[in-house]
């Protein structure tokens, strides 16, 4: 145990109080918020922060520190109070601004705008899965670093947790992968108050929460008075000796602790406690401080002792560093390019001939061989799939495999959960040292959403690889038949999305990928075989990288018309505009496998690549319509899809649904004739 001893009791009630009342009011002043769970779980986080958690406030990126994620983010209000006292770079001022217009205080915990916050919480279940993700990196780290007398990543996860939390399907997901993987140095806290927005929980939650996690493998201490500093501590104590299991503390709290009339029901939740309850609440506490974010001044100078407690850490440990850098010089500077998310000079050279033979092959079985090819280049790149990598081909066949108690691989089994894998992906991510991919079929993209929203939130590198992009996929039907999902997966701002054509864009798309430090990036990978594209007569592979470029056009004269084509169907479309230049009409064909990074472009080459001036466009892809307007305009007209697939053969469904070079044909013909 870190920290004073347990004796001062007055102090840490005026401690916890502080925490309570600095919610309390940042709370009523934004006239918005939710101080109950701030209320009831402010002892035991004091505990956790005060006595436990390894932290720098003057270096909130310090590698080695415990990570404390807040999965219950609509208490950021706790939180900020925590960061502001214990010294990090949030003056009070920040608390008085809590929810308003570029305060760093936002209403939920978001990573990357406030010092001390590691990840974006406010969707519930999403900041839990996320220290799995945390606690998988770690436990990746130390085993793939450490070396003996020189544990250079030896830190816990932590993470405050609420009912709503736990009864979120990913946090069931995740809670499970944990517990399979035996992740011992997670920690959750679980701030059992019984209550959520619509009342007591037991009209919805009824469920054994410990019986649960003990059948996922966990060491689970239940019934701890929330409010008994001493108990929660040495639960926190025997949570840390059992380095074998992950722990989850279950602490009885009162959500709104403290107030009279609203304490312990589903009022105090989400809304402030209004003037009269405050002063009531004041009196119920004994705080004897009229004025709001009043700050003790014992209770400032015991709690920023954190500052100089963790800077004698992060010293120690850079004593450790140096001795590791002096003795296993190759390791310490492949940690710290991991660290630094880094790739070394000429990583992508394995790529060089790589789709020389020619051989027809499917964007998914390509990206496999990609990704194979850069293996030994990108050490840190790790990942795997929700239970379909023989389908999703995303093993990395030189490595070894992550599992129970094995940590020695580089790829992961995350399961039939998909929800999971994306959440758990983001905090490998933030965590950092590690490349993440997760893959499964583009229609389950689906169920990680959630997840995959905050990736881009956050700006996190994490690669999706989403194969079966089309009704082509077959005989398995619409039920696995993705329509709607790439223009959903356009909307999402910070996303970028590739659906490479053939091998050679696909190599090209994972470069882009890799390269993109500041968020995610879809790959859309064919089923279906395709034949690598001639790029001795055709524009160079690289100009994917571009976005969109033109791939052919006719000799001699002007386009009269532009199709603009993504993935397998740029292979009907250059037979169509083939077609079209025999018969004397002149054609252009751009492959746009990325609207996004083609939007990046300077305008001068967009123009260059869709010529304001030509309005006879038309854009043909497996999907829904909704969206190519902005490059086909008002005049032009799109093949796409406009209802759900159907089982058969893909190149049956293709047929059917109208993706024939046929069909391209006529209806680029009807439009150079004004039909």
């Amino acid at each position: 145990m870190q920290g004073k001893a347990l004796t001062d009791s007055a102090l840490d009630q005026l401690c916890i109080n502080t925490l309570r009342f600095l919610a309390i009011d940042s709370v009523q002043n934004a006239r918005s918020g939710h101080p109950g769970a701030p209320m009831g779980a402010a002892p035991m986080a004091y505990v956790l922060w005060d006595r436990f958690l390894k932290h720098n406030p003057t270096d909130p990126k310090w590698p080695d520190r415990d990570r404390f994620v807040l999965s219950a983010g609509h208490a950021s209000a706790m939180l900020y109070s925590l960061l502001h006292l214990t010294g990090y770079d949030l003056p009070i001022e920040e608390l008085k601004q809590f929810r308003q217009w570029g305060s760093r205080t936002p209403g939920h915990p978001e990573y990357g705008l406030t010092p001390g916050v590691e990840v974006t919480t406010g969707p519930l279940g999403q900041g839990l899965a996320n220290a799995v993700g945390m606690a998988l990196a770690e436990r990746w780290l130390a085993t793939r670093f450490n070396r003996p007398g020189h544990d250079i990543i030896d830190h816990y996860t932590y993470a405050i947790v609420s009912d709503g939390d736990l009864q979120e399907g990913v946090a069931a997901e995740a809670a499970s992968l944990a517990g399979t993987l035996g992740l011992g140095k997670l920690i959750l806290i679980y701030d059992d108050n019984q209550i959520s927005i619509e009342g007591d929980t037991d009209i919805a939650f009824l469920e054994d929460v410990p019986r649960r996690f003990t059948a996922y493998g966990w060491q689970v201490t239940e019934s701890i008075d929330g409010n008994d500093i001493d108990a929660v501590a040495s639960a926190i104590d025997d949570a840390r000796a059992d380095t074998s299991r992950p722990s989850l503390v279950v602490c009885r709290t009162v959500i709104g602790y403290g107030s009279p009339n609203k304490a312990g029901t589903g009022g105090v939740h989400g809304a402030p406690l209004g003037d009269d309850e405050v002063a009531l609440t004041r009196e119920q506490l004994h705080w004897p401080y009229p004025e709001s974010f009043t700050v003790p001044g014992e209770v400032r100078e015991y709690l920023t002792k954190a500052v100089e407690r963790g800077r004698g850490q992060q010293s120690d440990w850079d004593n450790t560093l140096s001795s590791y850098r002096e003795n296993f010089p190759s390791e310490a500077l492949r940690l710290q390019d991991a660290l630094n998310g880094a790739l070394a000079p000429g990583w992508s050279s394995g790529l060089s001939g790589l789709f020389d033979d020619g051989r027809a092959i499917s964007t998914r079985e390509a990206s496999g061989k990609v990704m194979n090819a850069i293996s030994d280049a990108v050490p840190n790149l790790i990942g795997g799939s929700a239970d379909l990598a023989p389908s999703t081909l995303t093993i990395l066949n030189s490595e070894g495999h992550i599992g129970p108690g094995n940590f020695d691989g580089r790829n992961l089994h995350f399961g039939v959960r998909e929800h999971a894998m994306g959440a758990v992906a983001n905090g490998i991510a933030v965590h950092g040292g590690a490349i993440p991919y997760a893959s499964t079929f583009l229609i389950f993209s689906d169920y990680l959403r959630p997840a995959l929203r905050l990736s881009a939130l956050m700006e996190q590198r994490v690669i999706y690889v989403f194969t079966h992009d089309s009704i082509a996929l077959g005989e398995d039907g619409p039920t696995h038949q993705p329509v709607e999902h790439l223009m959903s997966l356009r909307a999402m701002p910070g996303l970028v999305v590739i659906r490479p054509a053939d091998a050679t864009e696909t190599a090209v798309a994972w470069q882009a990928a890799l390269e993109r430090t500041e968020g995610p990036t879809a790959l859309a990978l064919s089923r279906q075989n395709l034949p690598v594209l001639d790029r001795e007569t055709l524009a160079p592979a690289h100009d994917a990288s571009r976005g969109g470029y033109t791939l052919w056009e006719s000799e001699g004269s002007d386009p009269q018309v532009i199709i603009i084509a993504t993935g397998a169907e740029v292979h009907t479309a250059l037979e169509a505009a083939r077609t079209l230049d025999s018969e004397g009409i002149a054609t252009r064909l751009v492959s746009m496998p990325s609207w996004e990074l083609f939007d990046e472009q300077p305008k001068e080459y967009r123009d260059a690549v869709l010529p304001p001036s030509n309005r006879t466009r038309l854009s043909v892809e497996a999907g829904a319509t909704n969206g190519w307007a902005r490059y086909v305009g008002l005049d032009g007209a799109s093949i796409g899809m406009s209802t759900f697939g159907a089982s058969a053969p893909g190149g049956v469904l293709l047929e059917q649904f109208g993706f024939t070079a046929a069909r391209v044909v006529e209806e680029a013909r009807n439009l150079v004739n004004g039909g």
